[in-house]
This record gives structure tokens, sequence and C-alpha cells, in this order.
């Protein structure tokens, strides 16, 4: 059984959101292109309070991408985006998601965030995704979305953790920055997981 997953296809994060990813909008068509190929579709959704600590609002004299540490784990700074219930936490609207079978939400523990659409940044909570495609005796799985050297890197990884056969989609994700991405695909690489460059070289 072949996953694939779409990571964080959400308004805050396309051209013009709270926290846009450059250039995010041009993968839609990609990802819309290839759902028919899979045998299931999984999305993960950025789903923060209001008061969430991975916000720079959250924090008195800190700014919008300082590092700082939140119950002892370093945590990037991000503008306030994703907030549950508001039309930036919202899916794109140009995104097909009528054949998504489930949708996993992320970062609702306000002391936590969740780069990951398995688990949270401590590792403790799960999303409950892990379990769902193991119920569905998922071999494989195809990471595409947003953003690709945080939420998208994190989520390809936890899925070779946990055993699966993980391709990350490169042609299909974007990053917050280039050199973010070459780190990111490095550490992808080492950790044996496979980078699809182009659609055309997606074998299924």
């Amino acid at each position: 059984m072949k996953a694939l997953l779409v990571v964080d296809l959400q308004v805050d994060f396309l051209p013009n959101g709270a926290l846009a990813v450059k250039e995010g909008d041009v993968i839609i068509p990609y990802i819309n292109a290839i759902q028919d190929r899979f045998d299931l579709i999984v999305a993960t959704q950025d789903w923060h309070p209001l008061d969430h600590q991975s916000f720079a609002s959250q924090h008195l004299n800190q700014h919008v991408y300082d590092v700082v540490e939140v119950h002892g784990i370093p945590q990037v700074l991000w503008p306030d985006h994703c907030v549950q219930g508001t039309e930036g936490a919202a899916f794109s609207k140009a995104w097909k998601s009528n054949s998504v079978a489930a949708v996993f939400r992320k970062g609702m523990n306000k002391q936590v965030d969740s780069y990951s659409g398995f688990y949270d940044n401590n590792k403790i909570d799960s999303t409950g995704l892990l379990g769902f495609l193991k119920d569905k005796q998922v071999t494989e799985v195809y990471v595409c979305g947003l953003a690709a050297e945080f939420c998208v890197f994190y989520t390809a990884m936890d899925a070779k953790n946990a055993g699966f056969k993980t391709y990350f989609l490169d042609f299909a994700t974007k990053p917050i920055t280039v050199e973010g991405l070459k780190q990111a695909k490095t550490k992808l690489i080492e950790n044996g997981i496979v980078i699809v460059n182009e659609s055309e070289e997606l074998k299924v």
C-alpha cells in the first residue's frame, strides 16, 4: 500500500499568508496531478491555539525567527499562524482535497510545537498518524507539502524511523530558505530516504 502524505497545505503557508513560503502555491498543481496514482491520501494540518508558545507574540522582547528555549527545547519563534478555526488554518481551495482519507492535526498543545505529522517536537504526544498508516497496511510513504526543511522534513524522517519506505517529493514542496533545504536533503539521503526531484521520476 502506497500513501501520499500531504503536509500542511494551508492558507497561512501560501503567498500572502501569515507565514508564507515563497512560491508555495506552485506545488499545488503537481500534487493535484499525482494524487490518483496512490492507494491512500492523508493530510496533516497545523492547528494552533491562539496562545501557542511558538508564536513570537507570546514572548516579551522577542522577535519572529528568534530561537528561544521552551520547556528545554529550542524553539524558532514564528508569526502567529494556522490558528484553530481561522481562514489561515484552512487548506488551500486550489488543492483537490476530496480524496483525502484522513486529516491529522498537530501543534494543538500550546506548550510544544509539532513539525512532524507523527509526533510533537518532544516526541511524547502522537497525532495518531502512525497507527492509521499501520492499520491501512501502508508500506511506502511519499511526503510533500510545506515547508520543505521543517514539517515535510521531520515528517519524512519520522516515517522512515517508523519503518516505512519513504520518499521526499522535492518537486511538490518548497522551502523557507534554499540553504535550509540543502541541509535537509543531506540528512534525508544520509537516512536512506529517496528524493524524487521531478514528477517524471515518480514510479507509482
